[in-house]
């Protein structure tokens, strides 16, 4: 069923059983308030800056459009029905609701205390993301910030579905809907039992721990393809004894003697554990900034991306 409803003088018309209501209703709801508030058309009008008879047939059509009659009219004089208090309860809650989610948004951009939405892996979360965050609120103190930590794919699809400004991860993405700018690298240590074979040298080739069982974070996790692909460089499967979701975890398992793992360095020494350089192949990780293509930037946002591309070489120091 099509009705006309007026909008400025302008009639339009709207299908109210196709599309939602509140599609069909939101235009309309802060007049009714007001109207309500005043219990008098003209003087709502005039607090709306619109015309008497444009708030009057507004009103008309709303009452059409719900099939119930929302006030009792006295020349311009109106009450409340029961139906419009109602209504009204329902509107009210609506329009504060409104009211909030417009300041939330606008306190978000607020260049000097708005939120940036930031994501990081595990195993940047002890000293890395800290420091960075430390030294940013140097300048912005009153910025805030909503942390995701996780691996680096779930963080992506995050941020894909508007759940984060921007996330730290590795290895660097490479996809067409991302930006994506390599930060630093960090070099990875082949970690084994201190009572190893090897855990007397210092450096060793990759390739001599083929014979291993590995521990290793669970696919899909970005140090877990690393490491997949440094060893099939070096000439081998590794063979895999356990699979996790945190660095630290797979450290102690370690010294627990339940095989060896490639990881980047421990914030503090962990005893029972022998940290060894890897020599052939060459293993790093490079650690990357990336957000989505085309995305508009908020100003603490904007500020604080260009806070991390400014820290290129010195993100781990």
């Amino acid at each position: 069923m099509s009705r006309i409803s007026y909008e400025n003088d302008i009639p339009v018309t709207a299908d109210v059983e196709a599309e939602s209501w509140a599609a069909a209703l939101t235009p309309r709801l802060a007049q009714f308030a007001a109207v309500a508030r005043h219990e008098h058309v003209t003087r709502a009008a005039q607090e709306l800056g619109v015309p008497q008879s444009t708030l009057s047939r507004a009103m008309v059509r709303l009452e059409e459009d719900l099939g119930v009659s929302l006030f009792a009219r006295r020349g311009r004089t109106v009450a409340l029905t029961p139906a419009g208090r109602t209504f009204l309860r329902s509107v009210e809650r609506a329009l504060a609701e409104v009211d909030r989610a417009a300041e939330s948004v606008r306190a978000d951009a607020d260049p000097a205390g708005g939120r940036v939405s930031f994501g990081f892996l595990h195993t940047l979360g002890t000293e890395t993301v800290p420091g960075l965050i430390r030294s940013f609120r140097v300048d912005h103190p009153r910025v805030r910030f909503q942390l995701v930590q996780n691996y680096g794919e779930a963080m992506i699809e995050r941020m894909r579905a508007g759940g984060l400004d921007l996330c730290l991860t590795s290895p660097v993405p490479d996809a067409p809907d991302l930006v994506a700018r390599r930060l630093d690298e960090q070099r990875l240590r082949l970690v084994v039992p201190d009572d190893h074979r090897l855990a007397g040298r210092r450096r060793v080739r990759l390739a001599e721990a083929a014979s291993e069982l590995f521990v290793t974070l669970e696919p899909g996790y970005g140090l877990r393809r690393i490491t997949d692909a440094l060893c099939a460089e070096a000439g081998f499967t590794p063979r895999i004894a356990f699979e996790g979701e945190e660095a630290e975890t797979l450290r102690g398992l370690v010294a627990a003697g339940l095989g060896v793992a490639l990881l980047p360095p421990p914030a503090v020494p962990r005893p029972g554990v022998a940290e060894l350089t890897v020599t052939a192949p060459r293993a790093v990780r490079e650690i990357g900034v990336a957000w989505l293509d085309g995305h508009p930037d908020t100003p603490p946002v904007a500020a604080f991306k260009r806070f991390l591309l400014g820290r290129r070489g010195q993100l781990l120091t």
